[in-house]
């Protein structure tokens, strides 16, 4: 399948999105006096291609929010004329960008040390930026990465996935690969720069701890191994499928899965555990 072929795809479940909903929660977004004495880390979400901050982890950021956590986002990798289109810029742009933000909240609440949770582009960024980024890698703790193509992906597949909502027209989709292109897509593929760069060396950097989760049933980054980190220390690789291994959550359900959030928030609470009770489907959805 061509590449502007997958892209179209994969923008058009992005885009059905794109009107953002403003709920109670923006009262709580990248609110920097905002403490809490049993999260004390602030926790920077990073959306995936094609998303915004407000459609991909929008919901995981509410809860997180309601167990307690301070949380900050932003949309990346926009251009001017596609702000509701983000992830699009090469992941080096994008990691600039987001590294400026991430040492503005670290600065901003005080904290001494924050957590970074990402989703597909942004769970890559998630391991891209504390390499690359001077001045980040010390002020992390916590990495939750979900299904990150750290090692590149095929895209196989792509054509099974299950789009959800809205009735967009190809034609804004076309118009927007014609116009900006997607950079973050070729840097992404197994021979792209970005990744090449990441598995260059060690991916993880001293002090932070990582968790690599992804689904055995991921039909995006695929093969699904290909987020894993291995033989580095520091590192959890995780299905899913290990803790629900009734759950058939794919790619972009992964944002929107209950268990996933409970993952997400056992580990950032410095727990292993998995859920204490399975769900299938998603409760924000």
């Amino acid at each position: 399948m061509a590449l502007k072929t997958i892209t179209s795809l994969l923008l058009t479940t992005s885009l059905a999105y794109a009107t953002p909903i403003l709920t109670e929660r923006q009262a709580l977004h990248n609110n920097y006096l905002c403490k809490s004495t049993t999260h004390p880390n602030p926790v920077v979400l990073l959306h995936g291609l094609g998303a915004t901050y407000y459609e991909d982890l929008n919901y995981l950021e509410a809860y997180l929010q309601q167990n307690s956590f301070c949380t900050f986002s932003i949309t990346y990798g926009a251009y001017p004329d596609f702000p509701y289109v983000g992830g699009l810029k090469p992941i080096n742009e994008s990691a600039a960008q987001l590294a400026t933000f991430i040492k503005n909240v670290h600065a901003k609440t005080g904290a001494a040390k924050l957590d970074l949770v990402g989703h597909s582009e942004g769970a890559f960024q998630a391991l891209y930026i504390p390499k690359f980024e001077d001045g980040v890698s010390g002020i992390v703790d916590k990495i939750f990465a979900i299904a990150p193509p750290t090692h590149g992906t095929t895209f196989a597949n792509l054509y099974n996935l299950s789009f959800i909502g809205g009735n967009l027209t190809s034609g804004l989709v076309t118009t927007i690969l014609d116009t900006v292109g997607c950079a973050a897509c070729n840097d992404l593929l197994p021979n792209g720069a970005a990744v090449e760069a990441l598995d260059d060396g060690p991916i993880v950097q001293p002090g932070n701890e990582v968790t690599i989760l992804t689904s055995k049933y991921d039909e995006l980054v695929t093969p699904t191994e290909t987020s894993f980190v291995r033989d580095e220390a520091g590192v959890r690789n995780l299905y899913v499928q290990d803790f629900c291994p009734n759950d058939p959550v794919g790619h972009i359900g992964e944002a929107y899965d209950g268990n996933v959030w409970e993952l997400v928030v056992n580990t950032l609470s410095g727990s292993e555990a998995g859920p204490d009770v399975c769900v299938v489907g998603s409760p924000g959805r």
